[in-house]
């Protein structure tokens, strides 16, 4: 069996920090990290152990809505299927805290997230263009969204 997200706080922000800089090439500072995970509705979970993790996702939960704010995994842990695992189990942790939608914002370039975020049911609410910045052009950022079902109800 494939192993479970789990919680991640303010111990992993180093690690979480140095995956990101690997994932993306610009990293959040483990001090932003903390201050995030610090923010009320804020949480982590995360995959393998520190310091070298193989995937975490941020989301942030309020208001009857969820935002990730980032997910990610190395690249040697990619095609792997950790994307989809990171981003269901951010999914449930909304749903059961209420939420009816997940947000997120990708780059219009990274065809591999948009293809998991469309398998998933994610689609298009908005764009900002310019958003990302890259040597050479800017690149945009879609916004997309999933609708999230009530929880069950326990009777």
């Amino acid at each position: 069996m494939s192993e479970a997200p789990r919680p991640a706080g303010a111990e992993l922000a180093a690690a979480m920090a140095a995956l990101h800089a690997r994932s993306f090439g610009e990293a959040w500072e483990e001090a932003a990290i903390r201050e995030l995970l610090a923010m009320p509705g804020t949480l982590a979970l995360a995959l393998g152990q520190a310091p070298a993790l193989s995937g975490f996702v941020m989301l942030r939960i309020g208001g009857g809505e969820a935002e990730i704010l980032t997910i990610c995994t190395g690249p040697e842990s990619r095609r792997a299927g950790l994307g989809r695992r990171l981003l269901d189990a951010a999914a449930a942790h909304a749903m059961a805290a209420g939420a009816e939608a997940l947000f997120l914002e990708v780059a219009e370039d990274n065809e591999a997230a948009l293809r998991l975020y469309e398998s998933a049911g994610f689609y298009l609410v908005g764009m900002r263009p310019g958003y990302y910045r890259r040597e050479g052009a800017p690149v945009a950022a879609r916004t997309l969204k999933l609708d999230l079902p009530a929880p069950p109800n326990p009777s």
